[in-house]
């Protein structure tokens, strides 16, 4: 029969790993931050609501085929999308992919190459906080 000691320890276990989660995303979120207040001291903090409209705007400066984020994903974060290919691409929301933007290279990776797709530049450390704050929302 496990002890309370065993049972305590079983469940932080358990727990840790959604803890380093958030923690990978708000460390994210700082650095994010930092930069994005580098750029402008007028730097008030991340929003949801901008991440959205970013989320779903059609832009020009990229691929003719890519003109906005919803080109791949779908319109909302919580269906899954599909690639020019055909490839299906898990949800974006973390409420259903949990494990999502908790890999600052990988989330740093497919920033570059979908910013550049569908603006035709980097986006801002402003654009990917206000991004990753609608998808930690959903």
């Amino acid at each position: 029969m496990p002890t309370k000691t065993t049972t305590t320890l079983l469940l932080a276990a358990l727990l840790l790993p959604l803890g380093s989660s958030a923690a990978s995303r708000d460390e994210l979120l700082g650095q994010y931050a930092l930069s994005a207040r580098a750029a402008s001291p007028a730097f008030s903090g991340f929003s949801a609501a901008r991440g959205e409209k970013l989320h779903v705007t059609k832009f020009a400066g990229g691929k003719a085929e890519t003109p906005a984020c919803t080109s791949c994903h779908a319109d909302s974060p919580l269906s899954a999308g599909r690639t020019p290919a055909g490839k299906s691409i898990d949800a974006l929301a973390v409420s259903l992919t949990p494990t999502r933007y908790t890999d600052p290279a990988k989330v740093e990776k497919w920033f570059k190459r979908n910013c550049h797709d569908v603006l035709g530049r980097e986006c801002t450390p402003l654009e990917k906080g206000d991004w990753l704050s609608y998808m930690i929302s959903q």
